[in-house]
């Protein structure tokens, strides 16, 4: 064993020193994070620290037995982990964060799963700690798979029935009855733990399939804080602090993460999770008067070129044409005319958090172009244009004025304030509210119809020939 070629006592205080690190790194990490200035190199802060996590992990004499599994699913994980982060477009990566959050949820159930199989007695306190963290990793899991499902379209519709709260309340209340019976060791069989996992792993599936794919920004979120909870409880388990200090990390910054999309979207997490919001039974407040008006690539290329400012809104519609690129490319060709260009990007636009950060980044876009609905909504009044490629509800103005509205008090980006504004769309649906967006019909706006990458391109070759 490692810990065997070293002076006695040197192996404990090396891990107490290297977990005191790797929480360093974690933390420094995380708050490095919260600009895209410094994220990147966050994310290689909390790589090492994981590393740093991982390495002295094989200082433990309880895992000297299991090196050759160990490094073997090191191997296999990290170079899967390699090749599909290699392979994955920018714009899947929404339904790549739930898989792997997935894949978090679903390692800390299985840490709970060999410690309740096993039947060794734990106390209660360990017990309960272990019921809870499976519990909890076992919906992250199953439900993060749905969401993966959902926003690949492998899943095109959103699963209801009548009663469908009360069945999932049955379900909680019998896989807690389960889970009871275990943690209070009266009885922990094979059988009962089964139908525990079983019962949590059911849970997951009936809690996300009726939730609508535009609302997996807020449900993605939501399992990351459940997975670090997860994690974080099975760190008490196993005594491993480690585990404790990166659950509680990534547990307490997605809870407040949850918080800030359902906040951006004026909506609990209690309404996004139960209300069945975007079906078509949903309210479509009042009706919008007036009619869409197109207009030809080439004359809204003339506008946006003898533009002074520009202010371009991305949304979903921009990741699936994968158009950032050409937006891009139209905006270089703005700012080199002379042209202020920037970028409004709403909390929830796109399919996860950050998701239209993501994707003008890739692109190449710099920073400081890019603002957020409290840095930018006051510049919309002095913007000649309003470009929107693919967003819907975040800038529709009954957000602010139709009580009858569901997006009533919902925080919008005020692109409707623009002296101009140009709709890039591919046709005349609506967003996931189900509602006619009255950004469209007003006489100041125009559609440009058409996918987002043409449409941009379009854009791109009438601004060259304005000359």
């Amino acid at each position: 064993m490692i810990q065997d070629l070293l002076p006695p006592g040197v192996a404990k205080t090396l891990v107490d020193v290297s977990y005191l690190l790797t929480a360093f790194l974690f933390v420094m990490g995380l708050k490095r994070m919260s600009s895209p200035v410094t994220a990147r190199s966050g994310v290689v802060w909390a790589g090492w620290g994981m590393l740093v996590a991982g390495l002295v992990t094989f200082l433990a004499p309880q895992i000297a037995a299991n090196y050759f599994l160990i490094v073997t699913a090191i191997l296999i994980g990290g170079v899967l982990a390699w090749w599909t982060g290699k392979r994955v477009a920018m714009t899947d990566m929404p339904q790549m964060i739930a898989l792997y959050n997935g894949m978090g949820g679903g390692a800390a159930a299985a840490i709970a799963a060999v410690e309740l199989y096993q039947g060794e007695t734990h106390g209660l306190v360990i017990s309960s700690l272990a019921v809870a963290g499976g519990i909890i990793g076992s919906v992250s899991f199953s439900g993060s798979l749905i969401a993966f499902g959902k926003l690949q379209g492998l899943i095109k519709r959103s699963f209801r029935f009548r009663g469908q709260q009360f069945v999932n309340m049955l379900i909680l209340l019998c896989a807690l009855v389960a889970g009871g019976l275990i943690a209070a060791g009266l009885d922990a069989s094979p059988m009962v733990v089964t139908i525990f996992f079983v019962l949590a792993l059911i849970l997951g599936l009936t809690m996300t399939l009726p939730i609508g794919g535009a609302d997996m920004p807020v449900v993605i979120s939501l399992y990351n804080a459940l997975t670090g909870l997860a994690v974080a409880f099975e760190g008490f388990v196993l005594n491993n602090a480690a585990m404790i200090i990166a659950g509680t990390v990534v547990g307490s910054a997605g809870t407040l993460l949850t918080q800030l999309m359902a906040r951006a979207m004026n909506r609990s997490l209690g309404n996004v999770l139960f209300s069945g919001f975007g079906e078509s039974t949903a309210a479509t407040g009042g009706e919008v008067s007036g009619s869409m008006k197109p207009i030809e690539a080439s004359d809204a290329g003339v506008m946006m070129a003898f533009a002074q400012k520009v202010i371009i809104v991305p949304g979903y519609g921009m990741a699936v044409a994968q158009a950032q690129h050409k937006v891009w490319e139209l905006s270089q060709l703005l700012i080199e005319r002379g042209v202020t260009v920037r970028f409004a990007i709403h909390p929830v636009a796109g399919r996860m958090p950050g998701h239209m950060n993501v994707l003008l980044a890739e692109a190449g876009v710099p920073y400081d172009l890019i603002a957020d609905l409290d840095e930018i909504n006051a510049e919309f009044e002095t913007a000649d244009v309003a470009l929107i490629i693919g967003a819907n509800d975040v800038v529709n103005p009954v957000a602010r004025n139709d009580k009858s509205s569901p997006i009533y008090g919902m925080p919008i980006l005020n692109a409707d304030k623009a002296k101009n504004v140009i709709v890039i769309k591919r046709g005349q649906g609506q967003g996931f509210s189900g509602i006619e967006n009255a950004l469209f019909y007003l006489d100041h706006t125009r559609m440009l119809y058409g996918d987002g990458q043409a449409a941009a391109g379009q854009l791109i070759q009438a601004v060259k020939a304005a000359g």
